[in-house]
């Protein structure tokens, strides 16, 4: 056919081609294919791989790269790493990517850290973290046996544990506080060992004590100041840490004003929020306002107990289980049984280890004692984390 009539049979059948429906543009297309021979077939290839896959992440700037690749979820960027080199290479040196996953999952990020492939193994050391808790796999026990009698109490403290009652001190005020059954707090000197100051007004034993500086301010304190904290079955009093006699309470903390509601023997003060579980669930107070800032409600909150409170996870257990919740949900991520172990009502016979990976797990604080209890044929079990494979 010349080439002058061959154009104007392509211009016919293009116009005519444009008024058919999908389905009868496709019958016509395999009509086309059916009647291709070898050359016209590795004709439409080449033109398909140009026309329908064209590889973006190979074409468009990186920068766009990605952040399209922002968007996909982990699991399809590992699979995104197995289609070619190219791919692999470029989700790879992706830093935001795999430092965004790994903040989903409660991972700490030191964002001083710029190396892609290093996120991208800690996002898989947490995945495995996370599934291991789910599953009952992340911890394992053992035991310390040598005592006689009851364990009453236990202490943990850079990585020590002793067993001794409700204390706190610092060593660079020479300062060590105590709480006793007789109601009082006392303030003693370390190097000396005397007593500086007792300090009155609680009208339950002294369950809990601790000795922190405040990050913050308010009215009656200031970043920096030292603060004494105390807790009964009904109250938690602020205290300045002065040596004067009839040292006065700057603030009492209570979540019921009539005592209908208990507060368990688990304090926590970390300079900028007061925690502290109850009857009715475990309640946060802002240090600088002494305002609620959060309660979490739970399904028993008279037998299922807080050891531990941070930024991303907190520590809970019952008399069954060991319990791992993630703060932002107010889900549980995992659990672990626990032992028919001694649970003192004051709160003295249990306690969390290292509590760093409260604040966001980082790939290397997931090591040493998690939870510590006294049984009772004397011995003490340790929960501890197992070795991450």
């Amino acid at each position: 056919m010349e080439k002058a009539a061959f154009e104007g049979w392509l211009e016919s059948v293009s116009t005519s081609f444009l008024l058919l429906n999908d389905q009868q543009r496709n019958q016509s297309l395999d009509q086309l294919i059916s009647l291709s021979g070898a050359a016209q077939l590795r004709h439409l290839s080449n033109g398909l791989e140009t026309l329908l896959k064209r590889d973006f992440l190979r074409l468009l700037p990186l920068e766009l790269t990605f952040y399209l690749l922002r968007w996909l979820d982990p699991q399809t960027l590992l699979t995104c790493c197995l289609v070619c080199k190219q791919w692999n290479k470029v989700i790879n040196s992706c830093t935001e990517v795999w430092q965004g996953v790994c903040r989903e999952l409660g991972w700490r990020i030191d964002e001083s850290i710029q190396d892609a492939s290093h996120w991208k193994g800690v996002y898989l050391k947490a995945k495995l973290r996370m599934m291991q808790l789910k599953d009952q796999e992340a911890f394992e026990t053992s035991s310390l046996i040598g005592h006689s009698a009851r364990v009453y109490a236990l202490y943990y403290k850079d990585g020590l544990l002793c067993t001794v009652f409700s204390v706190d001190y610092n060593d660079e005020l020479d300062t060590l506080v105590s709480g006793s059954a007789d109601f009082t707090v006392k303030v003693w000197a370390l190097s000396a060992g005397a007593c500086l100051n007792t300090l009155t007004g609680h009208t339950e034993w002294v369950t809990k004590v601790i000795l922190q500086k405040s990050e913050v301010e308010s009215m009656v304190h200031s970043p920096g100041d030292y603060i004494l904290l105390s807790a009964d079955k009904y109250e938690i009093k602020v205290w300045p840490l002065g040596r004067e006699i009839n040292c006065k309470c700057l603030k009492t903390l209570s979540v019921s004003e009539d005592r209908s509601v208990s507060l368990q023997p688990r304090l926590q003060f970390d300079g900028r929020y007061i925690v502290c579980s109850s009857d009715l669930g475990v309640y946060q107070w802002d240090f600088a306002s002494f305002e609620i800032l959060r309660v979490i409600k739970m399904q028993d909150p008279a037998n299922l107990s807080l050891l531990s409170f941070g930024e991303v996870f907190a520590l809970l257990f019952d008399n069954h289980f060991l319990y791992v919740m993630d703060l932002r949900t107010e889900a549980i991520s995992g659990r672990w049984p626990l032992p028919a172990y001694r649970k003192s009502k004051r709160g003295s016979s249990f306690l969390a280890g290292v509590t760093s990976w409260l604040n966001g797990l980082d790939g290397g604080n997931d090591s040493g004692l998690v939870f510590a209890t006294s049984m009772p044929d004397h011995s003490i079990h340790l929960v501890l984390w197992k070795e991450n494979g």
